[in-house]
Formats: structure tokens, sequence, C-alpha cells
């Protein structure tokens, strides 16, 4: 039975928000499909890539032959490990991967470092364990385990999060493709379904991560999503997201294109170290993503809509990229402010907007 999808939900699943894609996908789909798959590699890439002679959007902007290595490892007996700095949609990917080849991308355990075995193994429902005593009634599956008995994709999200001794019970469910079930009897085993893998994501950079055994990296294949460099090409991303959130939310605000640059332009200028001149800059150790990108003009135009003239400014932008770099690494303040009081107060000299920018920063961010 499909669930109900509540009318105002914030956030749908992908399988539920591309439902119509995928129904135009599965009909238009001749190929072979490996098994348990709910369409074939090629029509897999369609879906995430987009394809235009049947009506399906591009979902993921970067790095194509990566999808295509993706789905490639997935069809073999390797893990998928997404890699790279935080805010580079490999969440993102994950979800759109298992909603392809699944149908069901909510299969997933969260890594942190409360997680255990039990997160990635099984649990018991205690009243009936001990009303009745070990019995499948009585377990409790875990996400991992769904997906090993339906045949499905199972996430496992920032996996280095988890202790070393959490991360290596993924060992020899990965090499063996069956979990032992000791309280159910010395031959109680799950043997995993055709369809089942695993595609795990870091964020290698972050705080409080964990160095993975090379035990478990041989169980997995290696992919980096890296940000993305092409200006135009972000700029185009930036604007298609802001005008799909505003839509969700039902705000009207004009969002022009040069203000948008002028964010992309700024966040990759801090995010690589160096101007578009060629200038090396001190880059920041906050995360200047994309993602993060989409997030301030989002909330900019919100603030254009509701305290503003409704249309979005480069004013805007300089009061909500505060919560993106002023966070608690007092370096990253000290740097931005050298960046608007160099880069982007030269560039004021001559454009207009870049010194509205350079004077909404200096004024709100004292």
């Amino acid at each position: 039975m499909t669930p109900s999808i509540p009318s105002q939900a914030v956030r749908l699943a992908p399988e539920q928000r591309y439902a119509d894609e995928l129904e135009r996908l599965s009909k238009a789909d001749k190929d072979t499909r490996p098994p348990g798959w709910k369409l074939s590699p090629r029509a897999v890439r369609g879906f995430i890539l987009g394809d235009d002679a049947i009506k399906v959007s591009r979902k993921f902007y970067g790095d194509d032959p990566l999808v295509d290595r993706a789905v490639v490892t997935l069809m073999g007996n390797q893990g998928l490990m997404l890699v790279g700095e935080p805010g580079t949609a490999k969440s993102m990917l994950s979800e759109l991967l298992a909603a392809a080849i699944s149908g069901d991308s909510g299969l997933t355990v969260q890594g942190t470092a409360g997680t255990t075995e039990d997160h990635i193994k099984y649990s018991w429902n205690y009243a009936l364990l001990l009303a009745e005593g070990p019995s499948q009634r009585a377990l409790v599956p875990s996400p991992l385990y769904q997906a090993m008995r339906a045949g499905k994709i199972v996430r496992f999200e920032e996996i280095t999060r988890c202790p070393p001794e959490i991360q290596d019970v993924m060992i020899s469910l990965m090499s063996d493709k069956q979990l032992m079930i000791p309280e159910l009897g010395d031959d109680a085993r799950l043997f995993a379904q055709r369809g089942f893998n695993i595609i795990a994501t870091a964020n290698l950079r972050d705080r409080g991560v964990h160095e993975m055994s090379s035990a478990l990296k041989r169980r997995f294949n290696f992919e980096t999503v890296k940000p993305i460099r092409d200006h135009q090409f972000e700029v185009d991303l930036v604007m298609a997201q802001v005008e799909r959130e505003l839509a969700g939310s039902q705000t009207q605000a004009v969002v022009p294109r040069d203000v948008v640059s002028l964010l992309v332009t700024t966040f990759q200028e801090l995010r690589a170290g160096q101007t578009q001149e060629g200038t090396a800059i001190k880059g920041l150790d906050a995360v200047m993503s994309t993602a993060e990108a989409v997030n301030v003009a989002y909330a900019a135009a919100l603030q254009a809509s509701h305290f503003g003239n409704g249309k979005l400014s480069a004013r805007e932008i300089a009061s909500q990229m505060q919560g993106v770099i002023l966070k608690d690494n007092q370096d990253d303040a000290k740097r931005a402010r050298h960046y608007f009081d160099t880069v982007v107060r030269e560039r004021g000299k001559r454009d207009a907007q870049w010194k509205e920018f350079h004077d909404a920063a200096r004024t709100s961010w004292q």
C-alpha cells in the first residue's frame, strides 16, 4: 500500500516528489534491469541527470561521469562511499540513487557518536521478548536488516562519525552479505537478497570524525563529490533552487540574476582562496558550498519580500551571509572582513552593486 503524502510536508522523499518521472522512466525503460532493481542502469542515470525526451528533470549538477561510476559500483559487490566537503550534495545523490534503484530512499542509518551495533543490525521489542522469548515477532529490524531482506539500497549517512568499532560491524555484513541472529538459534541468519547494497557518505573535513579501517575501506568504492567550479553553471543552479523554494513557500520576490552572480562569486572566491582576477586571498574554514549559497539566497529573498521592497539586493545577501561566515571561528571573521575591505571595496569603486554589498556588510557585521 502506498503511504499517504501529507499535503503540507516540508520535504518529500525523491520517490514521492518525482513519482511521475519515475513512472515515465519505467514505462520507457527497455534495457535490462539488474536483479532487484526498479530501473535499468541507463534509466537510473536518466533520472538523476535528466532525460529531455520523456521530460525528466536534471537533479544532480556537477560531475556526470561520477554518476555513471556510482551506478556501476552499485551493480557490483562493493558498496559506494561518497566523500567530500560538506554541502556538495552527497546525501542528495545517495537519496536519488536509492529512489531510482529501489524505489525507497528511506532505509537510512544515521551515523553519530551514539550509534550502536543495534542501530546497524537489529534490536528487540523487550515487552514481547520477556513475554515470548526471542522470536521474529519480537525482533525490531534496522534499516540495514530491512534492506537485506527486501533486496534494496540502504544509506549510511556520516559513517565516519561512528566509533571505529561500530564502523567495523559493517565488514562482515558487506563481505558475507548475511546477518547472523544467534538469539534465534545457531543457524538463524538473514541472507541479503539481490538488489541489496550500501551507499555511505562521509564529510572527512568535519570535526569529530574517525578514520575508517583499511578492511572497511576495501569493501567500498570511493567517489569524491567536488564543489561546482563553473561560475555560470552554479549561478543557474542557485537561481533554479531559490525559485523552487520560493514557489513552495508561496513567497513573491524578484531575484535578479546579477545579485545571485555576486553571491556565487563571493562563495567561490572564499572557497578557493583566490579571486577571479587570480589574486591569492585567505580562504575560509566555513562551508562555502552551493547548498549554503542556496540557503543564503533563499533567506535573503524572504527578507526582501517581508521586510524590503520585494526585490533581492546585495544588502540582503550581505545580511544573510553572517550566518554562514560568522559562526564559531574568529579567524574566519577576520578573513571575511579583510576580503570585504580589499576585494569587495575595490570592486565597489567601479560597480554600485558591489559598493552596496561592501557597505551593508561593514554596517551589519560590526
